[in-house]
């Protein structure tokens, strides 16, 4: 059995070889024209990292009480190749990795199941044991790092603006997320006039422990009334400083504030993990990531347009 001549009837069907020749350019164009274009593609990682903090905890104890109930949580998670487990005095971190074939539209599933299950762990941790903490975070690849300053304005208001430019950067098509970078957190620090703590007989972590309760929302009660239910609450916000100095704290038969036995400010982290700067500038630091398969040449004007 012969095959047909292509080539002859190629000739012979002139308008159809011709129809199907500029289809199949006009398919190109188009197939090319839809390619994402990213200057650093991403990637998939099959790996995180779970950590636990325990103040005051020795290696062996947190191995025994903490790290082995956590390891075997997820070594019941599927495609899971090894856990490297670092304990030091106070914190443990554990680097889970997963088998090389292991799918990669199934890695974020695995992520979750791992976050489920140390959510579902913790509450039979000890007492007082910070955690566990995931982080699945780093395959992100950042498009753009904008960044910002403002000479003269207080670090607080310039990451205010910062949050506000991140929202509504949120909207903009082709964006997967947006996020600060370089922040810097806002600590309020209390210096202790130790004679007065003696002479008074209290202790700095008495006095902590008298502001940790007062800062609790507790549930006071509520009112049937003839419409909705009422509910009564405490009014006590202790993250205005001013309020954090004046509120009466109750210790043993004693009742102060804190501005009597403290000085009382407002700062900032310190020391800080790492500083950023733009043209001798303190800065921040505002990170764009583009969704996978994006064009990256059009969501590049996008983002010039909008900044």
């Amino acid at each position: 059995m012969s095959l047909p001549n292509l080539s002859a009837l190629a000739v012979r069907e002139r308008s159809v070889t011709l129809f199907f020749l500029l289809l199949s350019v006009v398919a190109g164009f188009y197939a090319f024209s839809s390619l994402g274009r990213a200057e650093d593609p991403a990637f998939t990682v099959r790996a995180m990292v779970v950590s636990v903090v325990w103040p005051g905890a020795t290696p062996e104890v947190l191995q025994n009480q903490v790290v082995d109930r956590l390891e075997k949580q997820i070594q019941e998670v599927a495609y899971t190749d090894t856990i490297e487990t670092t304990i030091r005095p106070g914190q443990a971190a554990m680097v889970i990795r997963f088998q090389d074939s292991t799918p990669s539209e199934k890695v974020p599933d695995l992520f979750y199941q791992v976050r489920k299950r140390m959510l579902d762990e913790r509450p039979n941790l000890p007492r007082g044991v910070i955690g566990p903490i995931v982080n699945d975070d780093f395959a992100d690849v950042y498009f753009s790092l904008l960044a910002l300053t403002a000479p003269g304005l207080p670090m607080r208001e310039l990451t205010r603006e910062a949050e506000s430019i991140r929202d509504r950067l949120q909207r903009l098509p082709g964006l997967q997320k947006a996020q600060l970078l370089a922040e810097r957190p806002e600590r309020v620090y209390l210096e202790f006039d130790q004679d007065r703590l003696n002479n008074l007989g209290l202790s700095a972590e008495e006095v902590l422990q008298a502001i940790e309760a007062n800062n609790r929302l507790q549930p006071l009660g509520f009112v049937d009334l003839a419409g909705p239910r009422v509910y009564v609450r405490s009014n006590i916000d202790l993250s205005d400083l001013e309020r954090l100095t004046s509120v009466p704290l109750r210790i043993g038969d004693q009742v102060i504030t804190a501005s009597d036995l403290a000085e009382v400010r407002l700062g900032y982290e310190d020391p800080l993990n790492y500083i950023v700067r733009s043209s001798g500038e303190d800065a921040i630091l505002l990170g764009v990531v583009m969704e996978a398969g994006e064009n990256g040449l059009e969501f590049g004007e996008r983002l010039s347009k909008f900044v």
